[in-house]
């Protein structure tokens, strides 16, 4: 039998005047059909509303009024998902090509689908693949090291998603990854790039308040002595990345 579930993607975006649009083109230019896209936006100002509602006819929802951040706001999006499965989407991210939804459902039932992420800059241009590489077999153990799955690439179905933990303002996404996983059961590797993430996000911008939270949702998963060894081991090979970032620029 042909599987065809619907997926719900959510795109969340506040004042993204210059990159809604790219980000609503890549899901409404998906071969596959059986989309429900939710725009979520914060009350934006600079014409990010107006753009989206350009493309209104495509879009299932569009949502804007004042959040308590990008996690509030992905909250809401959950809460009006309709589809077997969700995939976040913020602006300025896009789908990495035409036909991955459609390839990827093609692969049978599934859980969780998951796979590779090129990051972009913001004139689209590629800069490489993330830092930190999805494993062959992911299970919530797999997160002990950092986040090894951009939520970009990462669809997890819907009644396996619980609502993001607002107690984390940057690194929400990590926990709840995490919970989904521990939740599955059959996880399938796409062996594909599924997104094109946008270069920086709040967990750049605010570096030292992302690692605190991010050690305390280590700790709450994987118990502090494992936490702080896996952190010792993380800061021993930095170096290293900062110096095979540099060969690439």
């Amino acid at each position: 039998m042909y599987f065809n579930p619907k997926i719900s993607i959510i795109t969340v975006v506040y004042n993204g005047h210059s990159l809604i649009e790219r980000t609503i083109n890549s899901v409404i230019a998906q071969s596959y059909m059986n989309i429900e896209y939710i725009i979520i936006d914060g009350g934006s100002s600079d014409g990010t509303l107006e753009i989206a509602e350009r493309y209104q006819s495509k879009i299932a929802v569009i949502l804007s009024g004042k959040d308590n951040g990008i996690y509030d706001a992905m909250n809401k999006g959950l809460k009006i998902a309709s589809g077997e499965y969700v995939l976040f989407l913020n602006a300025g991210d896009e789908l990495f090509a035409d036909q991955i939804l459609e390839n990827i459902f093609a692969l049978g039932a599934a859980d969780v689908y998951y796979g590779n992420t090129a990051v972009v800059s913001e004139n689209g241009r590629i800069l490489g693949d993330r830092r930190l590489s999805p494993p062959e077999l992911l299970t919530w153990k797999s997160l002990q090291y950092g986040m090894c799955v951009s939520h970009q690439s990462f669809i997890a179905k819907r009644s396996l998603c619980q609502s993001y933990d607002l107690n984390y303002s940057i690194s929400a996404d990590i926990d709840w990854v995490i919970e989904v996983l521990k939740k599955s059961k059959v996880i399938i590797n796409t062996h594909s790039y599924i997104s094109r993430f946008l270069e920086g996000g709040a967990s750049n911008k605010r570096m030292k308040k992302a690692l605190r939270e991010r050690f305390s949702i280590m700790i709450k998963h994987y118990g502090f002595i494992y936490t702080v060894l896996n952190h010792a081991y993380i800061l021993l090979r930095y170096p290293f990345h900062r110096l095979s970032k540099r060969s690439m620029t």
